[in-house]
């Protein structure tokens, strides 16, 4: 029988999360590749291909994980030995972009995802798939094609099959800057939407505190007094009449009362965060409660465990393109392994990628 990739596929994985990797190549029908990873008395990266990929399609599954540094440098040597091994395309798969949230300038600082973008480019990678980028603007940062792949089918699918009762169900966004997500949430399950407003946010999260790095600096004393002596009627805004900006406190916008809340979030990286949203939720009379997000990054300590135990949150759903770790009943990993293989598949034949924009990837599983 013929070898549905006469040009020849290749699938390596790294080691931040090598479960996904197995199951992406299980369905596109491959085995993978065999890498040795190592690091030496120096704690240098060694990376040895056994296989050859000559001529090949390679594509390297690392997302991700909690040693970021290392798992970013170690794609960029996999690249690059894959560059200097000439295989004919060297495709990412990394469903957690690292540093998808450095995608703005700040003072004295730098736009950390277009450094990594430029990085990945020079390491030689050809195209890259990913899923739920943090800001889809990050797309623009890269030199070849970017498929930024939707989760939100999966999550849906599960809350259609095992929450009987969904159609009481309100989506709520867990702050303001989600309420697009939410919104296609709502649309997709034909449910009313609500969202939660004055969370407090940190400088790097909030669009409207972060320092773009472009503001000038406060004017001397001098300089001050010279631009008041050229003027013949000065215009001074007294300090006092200045309102200072003061976040409200948390409430919820929509009404949640005896109803199922979904609450929608684009990745999870602070449990404090979500449990405080949860509890808004409760307060105000919410009877069950789903928080869903595409990306967790749940730290495998026993303090998160405990936050998210004792929270009213009845499930957490989020996906596997992080390793999740946790010992905890209320976690549901929802796999998503289906939508990447099927990308890698198309990727390879040239076909189009728009069917996997959709809500129908659920038609290509056996």
């Amino acid at each position: 029988m013929a070898s549905p990739f006469p040009r020849g596929l290749v699938v390596l994985s790294g080691s931040s999360h090598p479960a996904l990797a197995e199951l992406i190549a299980r369905r596109v029908g491959v085995s993978l590749c065999k890498v040795n990873l190592s690091k030496d008395e120096s704690n240098e990266t060694h990376v040895d291909i056994e296989d050859s990929v000559r001529g090949k399609d390679v594509f390297i599954v690392q997302t991700g994980s909690w040693s970021t540094n290392d798992a970013i440098m170690e794609l960029l040597i996999m690249c690059y030995a894959c560059k200097t091994a000439s295989a004919r395309q060297v495709i990412g798969v990394i469903p957690y972009l690292p540093y998808c949230k450095h995608s703005k300038m700040r003072l004295r600082g730098c736009i950390t995802a277009k450094l990594l973008a430029t990085m990945l480019s020079k390491a030689g990678m050809t195209h890259l798939i990913t899923v739920d980028l943090y800001h889809k603007e990050i797309q623009g940062f890269f030199d070849f094609p970017v498929d930024n792949v939707r989760a939100s089918p999966f999550l849906i699918r599960y809350i259609t099959d095992n929450v009987k009762d969904y159609r009481n169900g309100v989506v709520v966004a867990r702050y303001p800057g989600v309420t697009r997500s939410a919104s296609a949430y709502a649309e997709r399950l034909r449910l009313g939407l609500a969202v939660i407003h004055g969370e407090p946010k940190n400088m790097l999260e909030s669009d409207e505190m972060e320092e773009d790095g472009r503001s000038s600096p406060p004017p001397s004393e001098e300089l001050t007094h010279q631009r008041e002596k050229s003027l013949s009627k000065p215009f001074i805004v007294p300090v006092d009449s200045i309102l200072v900006k003061q976040k409200p406190p948390l409430n919820v916008v929509g009404d949640v009362h005896g109803r199922i809340t979904f609450l929608i979030d684009d990745l999870i990286d602070d449990m404090d965060k979500l449990v405080a949203a949860a509890v808004c939720l409760k307060e105000q009379g919410s009877y069950k409660i789903y928080a869903l997000a595409t990306h967790g990054l749940l730290a495998p300590d026993s303090t998160m465990v405990e936050k998210l135990n004792e929270s009213p949150i009845d499930e957490l759903l989020v996906t596997n393109t992080m390793p999740q770790t946790i010992p905890c009943s209320k976690i549901k990993v929802i796999d998503i392994s289906l939508i990447l293989a099927e990308a890698v598949r198309r990727i390879y034949h040239g076909e189009s990628m728009s069917q996997l924009f959709t809500d129908t990837p659920f038609l290509l599983e056996d």
